[in-house]
């Protein structure tokens, strides 16, 4: 009945964040639940999505504050995502979402957990000096944001990230490309537009600056994002590749956020989730979990003078209206 913690078991306040922010989505634990439970207890130890049940059973047992996903660690390094290391919380996502898809044997749950998660893009590429043009539809688990502009200049708000993340960008100088119509490089006009939207959207903030000349590190700057977003107020309509149907579920509510603190060589995270339940927001750091207010998830913010505090890392949305 309560909100129940994860020990850290050496470095793995990432998986733990991750694995409370999966399990407090229902429309997640409803397709856990209908799995194919593995024949054997050998397929049962390395398979992923029959772990992440196990624990969920654990935790909605409600006997202890906090318990040890010990077993789902183990069989998680059998898939060799090693224990007692640090790791990025956008590729650890990527990594369980693929061992979960991988190991779930029924097609229509492959395809519903699919469904949950995959944002749908086109991408296009216009010959600037004839009609020639390239359209590739891709689909990706998390929007990858850039929080600096192509002058490295900070954007200012979430909805700012996102139209610089559909602005076109011109391919000019040495980024010609080669137009098969006009037989030689031209400057060609690259967007991406929208086509699909989940019911669960994962953004990513590129909070992590990687530069050749020097060591990584974190932009920590000030970058607030709104409890609601409607993509149709903020994409024009050359941003989005979708009818009128798809684009009026287009309203989401924040669901959690995923943050960081520290450093990129030493760092924490933690998850602000908001059960569906109740209508709450809980912080789950490790084993501790509290309720917090909507001003205590405001402090993931950034501040530019504090880097080594709580930033927004991930953010994750539902739909507000699903079809």
């Amino acid at each position: 009945t309560e909100a129940v913690g994860l020990y850290n078991l050496g470095q793995s306040c990432c998986l733990n964040s991750l694995l409370q922010v999966f399990l407090m989505n229902l429309c997640f634990t409803r397709i856990l639940r209908r799995i194919t439970v593995p024949s054997s207890p050998t397929q049962r130890r390395k398979n992923v999505p029959y772990q992440m049940l196990l624990l969920l059973e654990k935790m909605q047992c409600g006997k202890c504050k906090a318990i040890g996903p010990t077993d789902l660690a183990y069989c998680l390094s059998e898939h060799r995502v090693q224990l007692f290391v640090q790791y990025d919380a956008a590729q650890l996502f990527l990594t369980l979402w693929n061992l979960l898809k991988k190991q779930m044997k029924k097609p229509e749950l492959v395809e519903e957990l699919s469904d949950l998660y995959t944002i749908c893009i086109q991408e296009n590429l216009a010959c600037q000096k004839c009609s020639f043009e390239i359209k590739n539809n891709s689909t990706m688990l998390t929007l990858p944001l850039p929080v600096l502009d192509s002058n490295s200049r900070r954007l200012r708000t979430l909805e700012d990230c996102l139209q610089y993340f559909f602005h076109p960008e011109e391919l000019t100088g040495q980024n010609k490309c080669f137009c098969q119509q006009c037989g030689s490089k031209t400057p060609f006009l690259q967007s991406m537009k929208l086509v699909h939207l989940p019911q669960t959207l994962t953004l990513h903030l590129k909070r992590f600056c990687f530069e050749r000349s020097s060591l990584p590190y974190k932009l920590g700057h000030y970058l607030p994002f709104p409890q609601d977003l409607d993509f149709n107020a903020i994409l024009t309509e050359d941003q989005c590749q979708a009818d009128d149907s798809e684009k009026a579920t287009w309203q989401y509510e924040l669901f959690a956020v995923v943050a960081h603190s520290g450093s990129t060589s030493c760092g924490h995270y933690c998850a602000y989730v908001r059960s569906l339940t109740e209508c709450k927001w809980y912080c789950f750091n490790d084993s501790e979990v509290c309720q917090v207010s909507w001003d205590d998830v405001k402090c993931t913010y950034g501040r530019s003078s504090h880097y080594w505090r709580e930033t927004a890392y991930l953010l994750i949305y539902m739909k507000k209206h699903p079809q």
